[in-house]
């Protein structure tokens, strides 16, 4: 059996499933919203959800015809709570979190061929 912990940590580690994250933060999601501005099918964008949501990050759910992603923000709490101790971080804050996602989303990384974006250089 997997650690939870780990889980979450695994799901944080893809550029991918962060930029999910933080598109979530505003409100809850069709998948096909979700999907819209990754260039990857929606097999590869059910893949990534269907990972933050083992990790408890996100809850799907059936809406008529439609699957809705919503954001589980105190999946977050274990990890805050482990990196808390070791002294050096300070408690999760979901604003600053937010905050960091952001900035990671607006940076170069994000249109490398991992994120399934154009590579710029080519």
């Amino acid at each position: 059996m997997i650690n939870p912990l780990d889980m979450v940590f695994a799901a944080l580690a893809d550029p991918t499933r962060r930029a999910i994250l933080s598109m979530l933060l505003e409100d809850d999601m069709a998948v096909t919203d979700v999907a819209e501005p990754f260039e990857m099918s929606l097999a590869a964008i059910s893949k990534h959800l269907s990972i933050l949501s083992r990790a408890g990050l996100i809850s799907q759910e059936r809406r008529g015809r439609v699957k809705w992603c919503k954001l589980e923000p105190d999946a977050l709490r274990p990890a805050s709570v482990w990196m808390q101790g070791f002294g050096q971080f300070e408690p999760v804050n979901l604003d600053a979190f937010e905050r960091f996602l952001e900035t990671e989303l607006n940076t170069p990384e994000r249109d490398s061929p991992e994120t399934g974006s154009p590579d710029p250089a080519g």
